[in-house]
This record gives structure tokens, sequence and C-alpha cells, in this order.
């Protein structure tokens, strides 16, 4: 039935390769990555994926001043995301509007720079900003966009860390099938590269990567690789029942057909491939498809050691080329670095053009690719054109051994 399908029919992103998905695929088919020096405090110059966009474009110079890196990053991919779906938005309830955005974490930058303010003033807390709460509370990011836009339906944060991307996607789709709201704005966001805490953090997990060219640091899947490149963005979507994109002539993306989400119970940061097995299997099995049926596989690996290693044993587990010859394994964040909050979010956008240009794109930086990450299927270096793809599974896992997956099909009717 079309008002239980559910299909995408707005994209509105920002990332370091780019604002717009005609930007961020062009970036991806022609092997253009985007990663740069920056300075950040008490730990100099790290690598990061910086977006560029005209925060002005959505708030006004005074709401800026009072607005986060990530409110203002949600508005505008919001405003993008209503825009692109061709949304008569004067003509919308919005109590039946909800906004679901996933996270990593949020408030880190706020109380890093206040402290250091107040630091100036011998630490005199009433040198401490009266914005503060507002600005740190979880649910700020998807606050920020109701407040800017007026919409009147739920909104919140979905903290998942990495894996928040999906989650916030996949509890747009559950609304809207409970018939909780008729439109909902939802994917994912990220801050992290204004906090120097959370490079602090993986520098001091041996987790950092680096390489004297910013641009060749993210590199999953090389014998090379040595870390995590942290970024910023956002990607949100807006997501409606088929039988009202249909009955307002939209266009449609693609329809999400599977997901789920599970737990390792294994280790704070070490991932477990057998869940992550459990975690594909079951979203293939909610969307009635076989392993042979999935066309693309868009790897969650991050450029760590393990983390990539254990996320292909899986893969090879899944997808075996014999049984699966049309399935085709690639990676975003060799591109852009890792968008935490945002990554799989930004992630599936960049994939789903595919559906329209039958490309797969690549994962760049490989210069040597480590054995125990030959999955056979790994599309390397330069896009691979196929006769036709249909399928998008989109993989995103995060710290405290939370795993999500998303199956996204090619539209019909």
């Amino acid at each position: 039935m079309d008002s239980t399908r559910i299909v995408i029919t707005g994209v509105g992103l920002t990332s370091p390769l780019g604002n717009s998905l005609a930007d961020l695929r062009s970036s991806l088919l022609q092997g253009r990555g985007n990663v740069t020096n920056i300075e950040t405090r008490y730990m100099g110059t790290v690598h990061a994926g910086v977006c560029e966009y005209d925060a002005r474009k959505y708030q006004s110079r005074r709401e800026l001043r009072n607005s986060t890196r990530a409110g203002s990053i949600s508005i505008y991919c919001a405003h993008e995301a209503i825009n692109d779906s061709g949304i008569n938005w004067a003509t919308v309830d919005t109590d039946r509007v909800g906004v679901y955005i996933g996270i990593t974490e949020h408030g880190n930058v706020e109380t890093e720079n206040e402290i250091y303010n107040i630091s100036q003033f011998n630490y005199d807390v009433r040198y401490w900003s009266h914005h503060h709460n507002p600005r740190t509370v979880a649910n700020n990011p998807a606050g920020e966009i109701t407040l800017n836009m007026g919409i009147h339906g739920p909104h919140y944060t979905i903290g998942a860390a990495c894996a928040a991307g999906n989650a916030g996607l996949i509890q747009g789709y559950l609304m809207l099938k409970f018939g909780e709201v008729d439109l909902a704005i939802a994917g994912g966001v990220s801050e992290s590269i204004h906090t120097f805490g959370i490079f602090a953090a993986f520098k001091s997990q041996g987790a950092l990567g680096y390489n004297a060219d910013p641009n060749r640091a993210s590199r999953p899947f090389d014998v090379g690789r040595n870390g995590i490149v942290v970024s910023e963005g956002g990607a949100l979507y807006t997501l409606e029942r088929l039988s009202d994109a249909k009955a307002r002539g939209a266009k449609i993306y693609g329809e999400i057909v599977g997901y789920h989400i599970n737990s390792d119970a294994v280790d704070a940061v070490l991932p477990d491939s057998q869940r992550q097995v459990e975690c594909m299997q079951a979203a293939m099995k909610k969307a009635a498809l076989q392993p042979r049926d999935i066309h693309i596989v868009n790897t969650h690996a991050t450029s760590t050691p393990q983390g990539d290693i254990q996320e292909c044993n899986a893969i090879k587990t899944l997808f075996p080329t014999d049984s699966c010859p049309d399935t085709r394994v690639n990676n975003t964040k060799s591109f852009l670095g890792h968008a935490m909050g945002a990554a799989g979010a930004i992630e599936l956008a960049g994939n789903l053009p595919s559906f329209q240009d039958n490309f797969v794109h690549p994962t760049i930086n490989v210069d040597e690719l480590d054995p125990n990450c030959d999955t056979g299927n790994l599309v390397i270096a330069k896009p691979e054109a196929r006769p036709r793809i249909d399928t998008i599974l989109n993989n995103s896992f995060g710290m405290l051994g939370i795993n999500s997956c998303l199956i996204v099909k090619r539209f019909k009717n």
C-alpha cells in the first residue's frame, strides 16, 4: 500500500565536498577529496574536513550569535531539503511535521569555549554565557530547526555515536509508518571539528590519522592507514509516505525498505564483525532481500587498522563474490574524513544518484590494499559503471558497539 511505503523526496546537505547533492556526487565520481589543515586549541595543526556554506542564507546575524554550529548546519540542511523536495511550505500543517536528527555528541564545543573564555577572567562565572543551557541541551540541533522554521510537531535528537545518521533516518521512517507525522525531516549532523576534545581523545587512543598530505590522510583499507580524520557536516532528508508524494507529483530519490540497529555488547571501542553481520542480515530480512540483491554496500570504514578489518570480515561473510556477483563495495570517508553523527546521512546521499547514473563511486587513497580488507568487490580509484543499480545498503557503526544499517531501493511504482 502506498500509505505504508516511505520515500525520500528531498535532500539538503553541507559537506567538505560541497553544499548540494550535485556537488557531492561530482566530487565522488571525479575522485576529488577535500581534507585540509586547521588550528585547534591546545593541539595546533590537525587534519579536518571543513564545510563552507552560507549560514546567513537562513539565519540573521543575531540568530547566528545565539545559535550553535550544529544548529546552524541543521537549519541550513533542513531548508535545503524542503526546497529540494518542492513542498509548498506555506501550505504545510506544521503540527504534522517531525524533526529527527542523529548526533554523535552535542554541547562539547560550547562548554569548551565557555571554560576557555572564563579562564581569561580568572574563572569568574559572571562571564559565562546565559545562552549556554539552550546551546548544550541534547535536542538543540533539532530544536533550532523548529524555532527557525516554525515547526510544531515532535523534535528530538538521537544520540547514536557514529551510527547516528542512519538512526535519524530510521526514526523518521518509523514515525511516518506509525502515523505520528505526515512529513519527517531526518538525518544527521556534526560540529565535531570545533571541539579540541575529540582530536585529543583520538590522539590519545592512537587513532588520529596523519599524512604529510592532508587529502591522503583518510585511507580506509590501505595498508598505511593510521586513523580517523575528523570532519563536520550534515545531511537531512524529507521523508514522506508514497501516497502523499504521489499526490503532489514529487520527484522520488528512492524508497526506504530495510533497517536495523543492534549492539555488540563486547567493547566500548573495538567492533564485533559477527554483530555487524547480524545487523545487515536483519535489515535485509525486513526488506525481503537476499545478499545477492544488494548492488552497493557503502562501508562505515573509518581508516583505523582493526575497525576496517572487522567490517571487511563481515562483508566477506555476507557478500562473497561467487554468490553475489552484482554487489560492489565502496567508501566515502576516504574523500572527506569521518563526519561522525552526519557520516551515514552524507554517505547515503553520495550514493543515491547511482539510481540515475548507474555508477558506483570509488574508494580513494588506496595505494596498497590491505589483504585483510580485500573483499573482492571493492571499487577503488575510479567509478565503476554497472548495468543497473537498484539497491544501496548503508552501514554506520559507532562507539559502545552500536551498529546501524539502512537499505534504500530504486523507486518503482
